[in-house]
C-alpha cells in the first residue's frame, strides 16, 4: 500500500525544528536591508534641490510637439549633469486657446506646485498666463514675443520674460528683399484668429520698414483660422480671387498656422498664382518649419522666398541633440508627423529648460530671485546666444534666406542689421543685394518679377482722360472719343521707352460735376476706386490727391504766376522810373560822395599828374569825368599817387554796392510795380477753377474772397482782362505760356513765380 505521508513528516526532529528559525532569519535580514536602502535613498534625495517646471504648449501643432520632445530631452540632460538640482517637468496643452492656457497655468501652480512656467504658443497666451504669474509670483518664460514690445511691460507683467526677439528685425529683412528688387507695392497676408484679431503690430513694423525702401502695403488679406471654416477650400479660393484681381503680385505671408499655409499654397497653385510674374515671401513662422515639410507640400511652394533665424548645425552639441530628438520624436509621433527634423522652436524650448535650471542652481526655486537669476543668464545655447539686457531678450538677429526649389530648398544668403546681405553667417563684409540666383515661381530665373501685373492685349490698361473741354493744346477729346494733345503725346513717347509692351486704351471721363476742379478730383479718385488704372492729362500734383494715388515726376514746368493786361497799367511815371530805386536822401549822399571822391583824387594827382593839370575848366571836367567813368570802369587817366589808388579802391567798393542795390531795386520795381494796382481795394482777379490757385490768392496774396472770380478756361477771362472787369489772372505756368502764345500782344507775365506741383500722370501701382 502506497504511503501518503508528507515529506517533512519523514525528517528527523532536529531538522524539523530548524526550518522556522531559518525563515525568520531571512525575513529579518531582508527587512533590515530594505530599511537601510530606503534610508540611504532619502539621504540622497535630500542632497538634491527639487524644482517643478510647468510647460504650456499646443499639443495639436507641429511646434508644440517639437517643444515637448525638446523639453523632455533637456530635463534628462540637465538632471544627468547636475549634482545638486533635480527638475521635474509637467506639461499641459492649451490647444491654441489663450483662455485654456490661463486655466492650465492655474492648475500647474496650484496642483503641480510649478515654480516657473515656460512655453505658450502665442503672445496672447503669454500675457494671460503672466497675469497668473503676477498673482502667485511665479516667473513666466514665453517662447514667443510681441511684435512690438509693449510700453511699461515690466511694470504690467514683472514676472513675464519673453525668450524671443520681437518682429522688428525680421520685418526689416523682408523690406530689404523688397527694396533690392524695386517692388513698390506688397500685399500682406496673415491669419486672423479669434483672440489676437490679427497682428497689427507686425503690420505696422512692416509698413514702417517698407517706407524706408520706397514701398508700401497696398492690400491686407486676413484669413480666418482653418478650423473655423466649414468649407476651407472654397473660402480660400474666394480670398485668393480678391488678390488676383489686384495689380500687385508680391505677397508676404506674415503669420499663419501650418495647416492654413499648406492649404493656401495648394489653392494658389490651382489658381495659377504660383506661376511666372508672382512673388511669395514667407516669414519665420512658416519658413522655420520647412525642414518638416513633406515632398507634396514642398511641390506647392516652388519659387517661394523664405526667411528664418540662422541656426548653427555644425556643433557637436547640436548633432547629439539632433540624433536624440529625431529618435524620440519619430517614436512618439510617427503617425502624426512624417519628418522628425527639429526647428528653431525645439531649440528654444531646449534652451529655456537650461536657462531655468541654471537660474535655480544659482539663486532659488521661485519669486523675484528666480526672475533675477533667469535675467542674468548668459550662455551659448542650441538656438544661439542666450542673454538679456534690461529685461529684454538679446538673441541672434541673423536671418537665413532660402528659396524653395526641387524637393527641398536652397540657400540664397544671409541678412543682418549690421552687415545687410552676405554669403555667409560669419562674413563681416555685407552687400546691398543677394548674389545667388533665385528660382522664381513659374521657373523664371533670368529676370526677377516686376511685382505687378503688366497689361496684355486681352486686358489693356484703362487710362482715364477728362472728357469735358479744357485747354485743347493739352488734352482734346473729339466727338468720336479720339484723344490727342500735348499730354497724350508725352505719355505715348514715355511708353515707347519701356522695355516691354504696355497695351492701353484712353477712356474719356465726363463725371457728374460742372465745376472743373471737382471734375479733376473725381477723375483722380476713380483711379483709387479701380475704375481706371491710370490718369493722363493736365492733372496737377497736389498733396490731397497724392493721398489716394501715386504721381509720376512732373513733366511740365512747375509754378504759378500772374498775367496782366499791360495796356491797363499806369504809364505816366515810367519816364522817371530810373530815379525811383533810391530815395532823395540817397541820391544826395551818393552825389556828395561822388564829388568828394573826385575832389580828393584831383588834390592828390594835380601836383604830379599832367592829366589833372590845365585850365580850371579842363581840370573840373577831368575830375568829374574820371569819377563818373569809374562807375563803368571806363576811365583812361592813370594815377601816379598811391594815396589816390587807396581812395579809388574804397570808391570802387562803394560803387559795387551802389550798382548792385540799384539794379536789384529797379528790377523789382519793373515787376512788382505791375502788381501794385492789384493791392488796391475792390480789384478783381481771376483764376481757372483750381482749389490750389484759389488758396494761393487768398492766403499768399491776401485777396478777399469777393474779389476772386473763377473761370472755366483760360479763353474765358481774355475778354475780362481787356475790358477791365478783372485786373489780372493767376495761372499755372503751362496754361500761362499757352495763353501768352495765343494772346502775345497786350498781356505779360508779372510778379514772381510761386512753386507748385506741376502736371503728372496718376496711377495706383508703379513698376
Amino acid at each position: 500500500m502506497h504511503n501518503s505521508s508528507p515529506h517533512w513528516a519523514k525528517m528527523p526532529p532536529s531538522r524539523l525544528y530548524s526550518l522556522p528559525s531559518r525563515a525568520l532569519f531571512f525575513f529579518l535580514f531582508s527587512f533590515l536591508l530594505l530599511s537601510h536602502a530606503a534610508k540611504l535613498t532619502a539621504q540622497v534625495e535630500n542632497r538634491f534641490l527639487q524644482a517643478n517646471i510647468g510647460a504650456i504648449i499646443d499639443a495639436n501643432s507641429r511646434i508644440g510637439r517639437e517643444e515637448k520632445t525638446a523639453m523632455e530631452i533637456a530635463i534628462q540632460d540637465f538632471n544627468n549633469s547636475s549634482s545638486t538640482t533635480r527638475l521635474a517637468l509637467h506639461i499641459l496643452s492649451s490647444g491654441g486657446n489663450p483662455l485654456q492656457a490661463a486655466t492650465a497655468a492655474e492648475e500647474l501652480i496650484n496642483q503641480k506646485q510649478a515654480q516657473v512656467i515656460v512655453g505658450m504658443a502665442s503672445w496672447e497666451e503669454a500675457v494671460l498666463v503672466a497675469d497668473a504669474g503676477n498673482r502667485y509670483k511665479v516667473p513666466i518664460i514665453s517662447l514667443t514675443a510681441a511684435a512690438i514690445t509693449p510700453p511699461l511691460m515690466t511694470a504690467r507683467w514683472p514676472f513675464l520674460i519673453p525668450m524671443a526677439n520681437n518682429n522688428s528685425a525680421e520685418m526689416k529683412c523682408i523690406a530689404a528683399i523688397v527694396g533690392i528688387y524695386g517692388w513698390r507695392r506688397v500685399t500682406a497676408i496673415y491669419e486672423d484668429n479669434t483672440f489676437s484679431g490679427g497682428d497689427a503690430g507686425t503690420i505696422t513694423l512692416l509698413s514702417d520698414a517698407l517706407r524706408n525702401v520706397s514701398s508700401e502695403i497696398e492690400y491686407q488679406l486676413a484669413l480666418p483660422p482653418l478650423a473655423s471654416l466649414s468649407d476651407p477650400e472654397t473660402s480660400i479660393l474666394e480670398e485668393l480671387e480678391k488678390l488676383k484681381s489686384q495689380q500687385c503680385r508680391v505677397f508676404v505671408l506674415l503669420q499663419s498656422s501650418l495647416p492654413l499655409a499648406v492649404s493656401l499654397f495648394a489653392e494658389a497653385n490651382k489658381m495659377g498664382m504660383m506661376g511666372k510674374g508672382y512673388v511669395w515671401i514667407t516669414t519665420s513662422s512658416i519658413t522655420s518649419l520647412v525642414d518638416s515639410f513633406n515632398s507634396s507640400v514642398v511641390s506647392t511652394m516652388q519659387g517661394v522666398i523664405g526667411i528664418k533665424p540662422y541656426l548653427s548645425e555644425t556643433s557637436k552639441e547640436f548633432r547629439a541633440f539632433n540624433n536624440r530628438f529625431r529618435r524620440n520624436f519619430q517614436s512618439e509621433y510617427s503617425e502624426e508627423e512624417e519628418n522628425p527634423n527639429p526647428g528653431i522652436f525645439a531649440l528654444r524650448a531646449y534652451d529655456s529648460i537650461w536657462t531655468v535650471g541654471g537660474a535655480i542652481k544659482r539663486n532659488s526655486t521661485g519669486g523675484d530671485r528666480l526672475v533675477e537669476g533667469i535675467l542674468s543668464s548668459n550662455f551659448s545655447g542650441l538656438s544661439g546666444k542666450i542673454n538679456f539686457k534690461d529685461t529684454e531678450f538679446v538673441g541672434t538677429t541673423i536671418f537665413q534666406i532660402v528659396n524653395m526649389f526641387g524637393k527641398s530648398y536652397r540657400e540664397l544668403g544671409f541678412w543682418s542689421l549690421e552687415f545687410r546681405f552676405s554669403n555667409s553667417a560669419i562674413e563681416e563684409e555685407g552687400a546691398d543685394k543677394l548674389e545667388a540666383q533665385v528660382f522664381w515661381p513659374g521657373g523664371q530665373t533670368l529676370m526677377p518679377p516686376r511685382g505687378w501685373e503688366a497689361a496684355t492685349d486681352a486686358k489693356p490698361l484703362k487710362i482715364g482722360v477728362l472728357g469735358k473741354k479744357t485747354i485743347n493744346q493739352f488734352v482734346k477729346v473729339d466727338n468720336n472719343s479720339v484723344v490727342s494733345g500735348f499730354c497724350i503725346d508725352v505719355f505715348e513717347e514715355a511708353v515707347k521707352l519701356l522695355p516691354y509692351d504696355l497695351p492701353h486704351n484712353f477712356v474719356p471721363y465726363y463725371g457728374t460735376h460742372d465745376d472743373l476742379v471737382h471734375q479733376y478730383d473725381d477723375l483722380v479718385h476713380q483711379v483709387y476706386l479701380k475704375t481706371f488704372d491710370a490718369v493722363v492729362g493736365d492733372t496737377t500734383i497736389t498733396a490731397e490727391r497724392s493721398r489716394y494715388v501715386e504721381f509720376t515726376h512732373p513733366y511740365t514746368e512747375q509754378g504759378l504766376a500772374m498775367v496782366v493786361n499791360t495796356g491797363k497799367l499806369e504809364g505816366s511815371r515810367k519816364a522817371w522810373l530810373f530815379i525811383r530805386p533810391f530815395t532823395k536822401s540817397m541820391w544826395a549822399v551818393t552825389g556828395a560822395i561822388f564829388a568828394y571822391t573826385g575832389l580828393i583824387v584831383w588834390f592828390l594827382e594835380h601836383p604830379r599828374n599832367p592829366d589833372f593839370r590845365g585850365p580850371w575848366r579842363s581840370q573840373l571836367g577831368t575830375m568829374l569825368w574820371f569819377t563818373f567813368s569809374t562807375l563803368f570802369f571806363a576811365h583812361r587817366e592813370k594815377l601816379r599817387s598811391n594815396f589816390s589808388r587807396v581812395v579809388i579802391v574804397v570808391w570802387l567798393f562803394v560803387v559795387l554796392i551802389l550798382t548792385s542795390s540799384y539794379t536789384a531795386s529797379l528790377t523789382s520795381m519793373l515787376t512788382v510795380d505791375r502788381l501794385k494796382p492789384l493791392r488796391k481795394s475792390n480789384v478783381m482777379v481771376g483764376y481757372i477753377g483750381n482749389s490750389l490757385v484759389f488758396k494761393f490768392l487768398q492766403n499768399v496774396l491776401n485777396f478777399p474772397t469777393e474779389n476772386i472770380k473763377k473761370f472755366s478756361t483760360a479763353e474765358d477771362y481774355e475778354e475780362d482782362l481787356i475790358s477791365g472787369k478783372i485786373t489780372a489772372a493767376i495761372l499755372e505756368l503751362p496754361y500761362l505760356k499757352v495763353f501768352l502764345a495765343k494772346y502775345c500782344k497786350g498781356f505779360a507775365m508779372a510778379g514772381p513765380t510761386y512753386r507748385s506741383g506741376g502736371f503728372g500722370f496718376a496711377s495706383t501701382c508703379s513698376s
